[in-house]
């Protein structure tokens, strides 16, 4: 039996999020087809997280327990064979027998995009938020660095949650500008349901003017989802790396 590693990126525009549904198609279905026609087996994967619908990753991680033996490099090229064009296995390696990808996951970073133009750009449709006001990056960077630290972010969770431990620790955060695309970006420990989105649309609200600038520590000290902003919509959020020990990788 052999514990492998899946890095992998996708588009998920089409996409009811990574998590197998019932008459919903996600990445873990397509993933997983693509693997039973390469590896001759539905094996069962673990992945690192459960990206909401429309959410794009560039780095998400799969672990995956099996007994094929077809070496790593020709997997991905096998796989990317029989998956669809907006999923792409990019990396495989054998790891520990008790690695699992979520749980050995040390934290995440995350971007949201956005293209702040007076036009919309019709070749990132739904892989961008489209914002048409002017945007100060540079304030929005400032206000940004108050997320920073160990906090209860209960006001920047969606109500739809189990979840009882509210506590997560952000370790970096920011805002800046390339041409007419701003991004969010953000680094930590663990992420509530929606919490990135929801960090966004309050940053949106404090450009807007309907948000006080100066107001997200209050915010956070609330605990009151009422008080934070809007959830920006999924389509402009990406998964863009999974941290992991590299001592947690490495074959015993």
């Amino acid at each position: 039996m052999r514990n492998l590693l899946l890095t992998i990126s996708y588009l998920g525009t089409r996409y009811h999020g990574f998590q197998v549904q019932d008459n919903a198609i996600t990445v873990a279905q397509v993933l997983q087809d693509a693997m039973e026609s390469v590896m001759g087996s539905r094996d069962d994967i673990k992945g690192c997280s459960r990206t909401d619908s429309g959410v794009h990753a560039e780095e998400f991680c799969v672990s995956v327990k099996t007994e094929c033996r077809i070496p790593c490099e020709n997997l991905v090229k096998a796989l990317n064979v029989k998956l669809p064009p907006d999923v792409a296995v990019k990396a495989c390696r054998e790891v520990p027998e008790d690695f699992h990808a979520r749980y050995n996951s040390r934290g995440k970073r995350y971007e949201y995009r956005i293209h702040n133009a007076a036009y919309k750009d019709a070749f990132h449709y739904k892989s961008v938020l489209e914002h048409a006001y002017p945007l100060d990056e540079a304030l929005l960077n400032n206000e940004a660095k108050d997320f920073i630290g160990t906090h209860d972010f209960s006001a920047f969770c969606a109500a739809k949650t189990s979840v009882k431990d509210m506590v997560r620790t952000i370790y970096d955060c920011g805002v800046y500008r390339e041409g007419e695309q701003v991004t969010f970006y953000v680094e930590g420990d663990g992420f509530l349901y929606n919490m990135v989105r929801i960090m966004v649309g309050t940053l949106l609200g404090i450009s807007a003017g309907s948000i006080p600038q100066g107001s997200i520590p209050a915010i956070i000290e609330s605990k009151n989802r009422s008080r934070a902003g809007a959830t920006a919509p999924a389509w402009g959020l990406y998964l863009c790396k999974v941290f992991y020990d590299e001592n947690d990788l490495i074959l015993k």
